[in-house]
């Protein structure tokens, strides 16, 4: 399975670090946030990696390379203005997928340290349990990890329910948002010419009314670093309390 990671926005809410910097090269506890998902990829097995940019792209060349010095293979998908989630994984199809397999697309403004990659290696099979073929407008096109909703989007994106991520709002299923982690079929995108902008979210959920969309809430640690406050709070040195010291009639 390959992976894209998604690198191309201009950041603007994080400004003015990107007027000179591309946000995905922005450290986090001493780490770029992209070099967290390559490392994590890369442990899972998973090392041929896609990339697209757009804004400062060349930077993110220069920095990253080959991707050889983290174990990786790295290919890029170059975009002249940033043509939004669709329309960048339509334009770097071709580097992904066979027009068959499944691949991992994760954002590279998002930090998510502890994510185990693979995890994502099976979750759209093609049988069902029994080794049956699922038919093919019955088969899930996609799997997203969702999140608890974050402050800044209380009323998340999708409901997830045991017969995967819907768009009504039900009391009895949870109301969570897309963490920016999935794995997609590549004919989600096939219809997309290489080079138009296009937006994933219609796609989405379009594909959830059809009940082709799959998910599971990941409870692990998850940041979207989205303004300077919170890149700097993230990197806030961690404090460690000293013990107490002992009084002299303590007795080890």
């Amino acid at each position: 399975m390959k992976a894209m990671i998604l690198a191309a926005g201009r950041g603007e809410r994080m400004r003015p670090l990107t007027d000179t910097c591309p946000k995905p090269l922005l450290k986090v506890r001493g780490r770029p946030l992209i070099v967290w998902h390559i490392l994590n990829l890369v442990k899972a097995g998973i090392t041929d990696i896609v990339i697209n940019h757009a804004h400062l792209g060349q930077m993110i060349v220069d920095a990253l390379g080959d991707g050889s010095k983290y174990g990786a293979k790295l290919t890029y998908s170059a975009e002249e203005t940033a043509l939004e989630t669709a329309g960048g994984i339509a334009k770097a199809l071709p580097l992904l997928s066979d027009g068959i397999e499944p691949f991992i697309v994760v954002s590279g403004d998002i930090y998510i340290p502890h994510f185990n990659f693979a995890e994502c290696l099976n979750t759209l099979e093609d049988k069902d349990m029994w080794g049956n073929p699922h038919p093919l407008d019955q088969r899930d096109v996609a799997w997203l990890y969702m999140v608890k909703n974050p402050e800044f989007h209380p009323q998340g994106d999708f409901s997830l329910s045991l017969m995967g991520l819907k768009n009504e709002v039900r009391a009895d299923m949870q109301r969570l948002t897309f963490g920016n982690i999935g794995v997609y079929r590549p004919e989600m995108f096939a219809g997309i010419q290489a080079g138009t902008h296009a937006k994933l979210a219609p796609i989405l959920r379009n594909y959830a009314d059809r009940g082709q969309l799959g998910g599971e809430l990941y409870r692990g640690e998850w940041h979207n670093v989205g303004t300077p406050e919170q890149l700097a709070a993230l990197n806030t040195p961690i404090r460690v309390s000293a013990p107490p010291h002992l009084s002299n009639d303590q007795t080890h």
